[in-house]
């Protein structure tokens, strides 16, 4: 008795095959721009009360070699800490990731790069905001996980009324 099994590293174009299970391949990620103004220092290190804290989320993608499957992912992450009327610093970051998609089906390619390329990057943005401002003099601030596939659900529904924009979310 033989075993018919298929050999794994074989690709699997024969029909009835299962098809290959994407991947998502980081070729590099970096922080891209990071700008921290830290207006008043001396007024904020005197406050007693947690500043209020005003936080934007933005993903781009660009599609850099499209047909090679390579796409350029921005993760823009802004704060501004406000006491009162004073603000007390403000941080804007633009943490990129080079990616690669392989074996993504063409309807899978949009949510790929609008929520699970962002989720790779996040943890690593998070880090480089709690850090800088932690050096800034103030405690670091620690921002809470950011629900991708939410923000990614309110675009397609906003891109329904709207058609034709091109792919990011906003928050």
């Amino acid at each position: 008795m033989t075993d018919a099994t298929p050999d794994i590293d074989q690709p699997t174009s024969q029909p009835g095959a299962e098809p290959k299970t994407p991947m998502i391949r980081v070729l590099a990620q970096f922080a891209k721009d990071l700008s921290f103004e830290n207006p008043s220092i001396l007024s904020a290190q005197q406050g007693t009360q947690s500043p209020e804290i005003e936080l934007g989320i933005d993903v781009r993608v660009d599609p850099g070699s499209p047909q090679e499957g390579i796409f350029s992912v921005d993760l823009r992450l802004s704060a501004k800490a406000k006491r009162q009327d004073a603000v007390v610093f403000i941080i804007e970051l633009i943490y990129t990731g080079i990616f690669q998609l392989q074996d993504a089906r063409q309807q899978d390619i949009e949510p790929m790069l609008l929520v699970e390329c962002p989720r790779l990057l996040f943890p690593f943005a998070r880090r480089v905001i709690a850090e800088i401002t932690r050096e800034g003099g103030h405690p670091p601030l620690l921002i809470d996980p950011i629900d991708f596939v939410g923000l990614y659900r309110q675009q397609l529904s906003s891109q329904r009324s709207s058609p034709g924009a091109e792919p990011a979310l906003s928050a």
